[in-house]
């Protein structure tokens, strides 16, 4: 399971936390303008928008898991298993397979609007990485400075949502995590007030009590309302740091610990990494479960203008600064 967020200051943050089991030895990814990408049924782009973000890279192709293209434009694919319902291919359409559609719409797309219009011809057709590398079920949230909209492909089919609150996490579809918002309209940052009973002398006997009700636990539809929660109500100067400190701490009001959701056979889900782009710096902040120190790549020291990928394994172990 993951959460994906929006957060803007000064700059324009897009990331995500990867909830899973495993990993599969993912890198920062890096790829240039000329990386030549091959698309199964819709040809090749020798030139494109550059990008970055985090992949699983197999064969020498880039599986992302979310990245952000030069222009600000930024896409992760989230888990929505038994909701993810991909298409055979359909003659007049663009038909995209589902490990190929982050690079797909940040390869030519520089914002919302015009991923969009991609969208509009587009078929997500149910087409594995290899044997071995199946589709995974996912959605996905899109989003550029000024907006974000979730797309799901369904039963019903491709479905493209507005998303005003700039997070995503799994299941159910995204419309219904809207409407759940609803039931807590009540809730506040500011202290509480006796509305129980006017005969009754209650007290506010701690800081917070506004946000009594919020969800706490880890399920995705808890996750949502509270990093929807944390997320619309987060204050933060416009610093660099100050920004990508707080956009962290939004991930980490949801992040998963060892122990907490067993898998079976001894394993457990836990936030693998959490990630956080400046979309208009071109950098890539990451910390994972083992390293709580945040590691930041900028695109824009590498040379964009090149035809091969360039990857920066993870810092995951612990680093410790002693004081004395």
């Amino acid at each position: 399971m993951c959460t994906a967020a929006t957060y803007y200051t000064k700059d324009h943050y897009f990331g995500r936390n990867l909830d899973l089991e495993y990993s599969y030895h993912e890198t920062v990814t890096i790829t240039p303008r000329n990386y030549p990408f091959q698309f199964r049924k819709m040809g090749e782009k020798k030139s494109h928008y550059a990008m970055i973000g985090m992949a699983y890279v197999f064969d020498n192709y880039p599986l992302y898991y979310d990245a952000v293209n030069e222009k600000g434009l930024g896409m992760a694919g989230l888990n929505f298993p038994k909701n993810a319902d991909y298409k055979e291919v359909v003659e007049g359409k663009d038909n995209v397979a589902p490990f190929e559609f982050i690079p797909w719409i940040l390869s030519q797309c520089a914002d919302v609007l015009e991923a969009k219009d991609l969208l509009s011809r587009m078929n997500l057709a149910a087409i594995d990485f290899s044997e071995q590398l199946k589709a995974s079920p996912l959605h996905w949230i899109i989003a550029d400075k000024k907006s974000a909209i979730t797309v799901e492909c369904v039963k019903e089919g491709l479905k493209v949502y507005d998303n005003p609150v700039g997070i995503l996490t799994n299941n159910p579809t995204f419309d219904k995590h809207l409407f759940q918002l609803n039931n807590y309209m009540y809730l506040s940052t500011e202290q509480i007030e006796n509305h129980f009973s006017k005969d009754l002398e209650l007290d506010a006997y701690s800081r917070g009590m506004g946000a009594m009700g919020l969800p706490g636990d880890l399920s995705s539809l808890s996750r949502f309302v509270k990093a929807t929660f944390t997320k619309m109500n987060s204050l933060s100067g416009d610093t660099e740091s100050e920004s990508i400190s707080q956009f962290f701490h939004i991930l980490g009001s949801v992040e998963q610990q060892r122990g907490l959701v067993h898998m079976g056979a001894g394993q457990y889900e836990i936030t693998i990494y959490s990630s956080c782009v400046n979309m208009d710096k071109g950098i890539y902040y990451y910390r994972t479960y083992e390293n709580s120190r945040i590691t930041g790549v900028d695109m824009y020291k590498e040379d964009l203008e090149g035809s091969t990928l360039v990857n920066y394994p993870l810092l995951e172990g612990q680093d410790i600064c002693m004081q004395n």
